[in-house]
């Protein structure tokens, strides 16, 4: 079993945010579902999401950055530590899915990581709740990079940093609401409080208290109690403070029954289905969203009653404290929902008005504004950030954006008529670059393929988006290229939406696929153990084969999948394949398999040497 870290130390900043990104991942649609509070938009979970991947990327950089100066071959962190899968004291995460023993190198210091954590946080804040997870993380930070590393990495210091962060957010929300994720906060904070032990003790503590918080929040929100559901944000800290306790205990805790609102809850094609037969049913026929980044506002602020403030306004403020103090009077005096939370001139302002205009120019008056986005909460208005007076160019109708793995891909894809996202060896991409993919695909209907299991989630966020920005996308959760290769296969632009989505999804779940890679270290796998430098035959995700010699371990990779059946063989080479292993597999199907067909494409550099899929 993986060690796991028994201090405070930048490692464990990291697989915190791994952890928590994962489980938002995992909980964004539900988080979505009940956020009826004050303003019931849905997307709670998606804006905390978005949040902790920029605090999560931030950290992947300080960490490479590191690895850099030292001279290092650490790669900077990519999807291993954004699914909390990073090394942790003594153990390594090796070709994504397996852990072997071995010494870690020194890395950066605790107040770099969890100042990066914060910052990214802050800078990448969405809605009020990222607004306010936001400020959590700054004030854990506040105490966690006080004095030295040794001052704060114990049970104790964790405490001091839980009673921090529920402190400054309450500060940070000029009308602070019960029942919201304030209170949530606050019952971690205490609950940690009365905690011994070591960090895994204080985050269990902080993880049941928060539960217990979470549970009690219909009985103190009326909105809450009519719609049956508990308060969204505090659902997503909730999920927060649980990665917090797989971090130090290597175990996640069970998650916390929702009780969701009947008829509101949304489950579409990226619901989080484990299969590639997930429901499409709802996300192929739900309404047009509305043009641009809807606001979410659903905690710790007083709800505007009908008839309230029209606009919600954030943006990013380098400003002095004291103009900043006089900024929040000025604003409190124009809308309500008002929250600023930040510190050392930067800060992350967000309010409801009437007068968005007004609200930006206090921002001015106080500071330099920037990232500034503007939204209309009435249902027939548009986002107003950006419109201009320059002809919108038409939308073509439907559209296919995908990632894939390389550059021989990429052109593969785009001759099919799809927009491409590479995804460079270690280097998956973020949901704002799948968002800007989508918008560069210009269509009023978009199919979304990200053609590896751990991009699901962040693809999920990225489609939220875009049906944010007037969209229709339907999520097919391909987990390879080759997956992806025959989804696109099958596509139609002529048919129907729906038709379309069902027939590629049906395309995508018939074909089983398999990778070929050389081992990074010693592992322990589910077939036995592996050295640096053996080939692995990895089949859905598993090892299945350990070898010496890269077309024999193809062949048995092949010979296994062909074992249950199958009509087409895809092979995608990587530059580093053997030149003569597509000429040897296709011989290989020819003799054995008669009624099999083959086709070969040449990835370029895509990380696995040789990727295979059988329909």
């Amino acid at each position: 079993m993986p060690q796991v870290p028994q201090r405070l130390d930048a490692s464990a900043v990291r697989a915190w945010c791994g952890f928590a990104l994962r489980a938002l991942g995992r909980a964004r649609e539900e988080i979505d579902a009940i956020n009826v509070y004050p303003v019931a938009d849905g997307d709670t979970g998606t804006n905390l999401y978005l949040t902790v991947e920029s605090a999560t990327a931030a950290v992947e950089a300080v960490f490479a950055g590191h690895a850099a100066l030292a001279g290092g071959k650490e790669a900077p962190g990519g999807q291993e530590a954004l699914d909390g899968r990073e090394a942790l004291d003594g153990h390594e995460a090796v070709t994504g899915q397996v852990v072997s023993p071995g010494r870690v190198p020194e890395g950066p210091a605790l107040a770099d990581a969890v100042h990066a954590m914060a910052h990214g946080a802050l800078i990448g804040a969405r809605g009020n709740s990222g607004t306010i997870l936001a400020q959590l993380l700054r004030g854990m930070a506040q105490v966690l990079a006080a004095d030295s590393d040794a001052t704060h990495t114990d049970g104790q210091g964790l405490r001091l940093a839980l009673r921090r962060a529920a402190d400054s957010a309450r500060q940070a929300v000029v009308h602070p609401v019960e029942g919201t994720v304030l209170t949530v906060a606050s019952a971690a904070a205490d609950a940690a409080s009365g905690a011994e032990g070591d960090c895994g003790a204080v985050a269990r503590a902080a993880y049941e208290g928060a539960r217990a918080a979470l549970a009690a929040t219909p009985g103190q929100l009326a909105v809450l109690e009519r719609a049956g559901v508990v308060d969204a944000g505090g659902r997503g800290l909730v999920a927060v403070l649980g990665a917090l306790v797989e971090t130090f205990t290597g175990e996640a805790p069970a998650a916390a029954a929702v009780p969701v609102l009947a008829g509101h809850a949304r489950v579409g094609a990226d619901s989080g289905a484990t299969g590639l037969h997930a429901r499409v049913d709802a996300a192929v026929t739900e309404p047009l969203g509305e043009l641009g980044e809807v606001g979410e506002c659903a905690d710790g602020t007083p709800a505007p009653e009908e008839g309230g403030p029209a606009f919600e306004v954030i943006y990013l403020l380098e400003a002095e404290d004291a103009a900043v103090t006089r900024l929040r009077d000025r604003l409190d005096a124009l809308g309500d929902s008002l929250v600023v939370v930040g510190g050392d001139g930067l800060w992350n302002v967000h309010v409801h008005v009437d007068d968005a205009g007004a609200a930006v120019e206090a921002g001015v008056e106080a500071g330099r504004p920037y990232r500034i986005r503007i939204t209309h909460f009435g249902l027939d208005d548009a986002h107003t950030t950006g419109a201009g007076s320059r002809p919108v160019r038409e939308r073509v109708e439907r559209a296919v954006v995908a990632v894939v793995p390389g550059e021989g891909l990429a052109g593969l894809y785009a001759e099919a008529g799809a927009t491409t996202v590479l995804a460079r060896p270690g280097e998956p991409p973020a949901s704002g670059e799948l968002v800007e993919a989508v918008r560069r695909a210009h269509a009023r209907e978009v199919v979304l393929l990200p053609n590896d299991a751990e991009l699901r989630h962040t693809a999920a966020a990225a489609a939220e988006q875009a049906r944010a920005e007037g969209v229709r996308v339907a999520l097919i959760p391909t987990r390879s290229a080759v997956q992806g290769i025959a989804a696109l296969a099958v596509h139609e632009p002529g048919r129907r939406f729906d038709e379309d989505v069902v027939a590629m999804t049906s395309a995508a779940g018939a074909t089983r696929y398999a990778e070929v890679e050389v081992a990074e270290r010693q592992s322990w796998t589910m077939a036995g153990i592996c050295q640096a430098g053996d080939i692995l035959g990895l089949i859905e995700g598993d090892v299945a084969v350990i070898g010496s010699d890269v077309t024999a371990t193809a062949e048995a990779v092949l010979n296994r999948m062909l074992a249950a059946g199958g009509e087409m063989v895809t092979l995608v080479l990587g530059d580093e394949a053997p030149d003569t292993i597509a000429a040897h597999l296709e011989s290989r199907v020819r003799e054995s398999y008669l009624a099999v067909d083959t086709v070969v494409y040449r990835g370029g550099r895509q990380g696995a040497l040789l990727l295979i899929g059988v329909e």
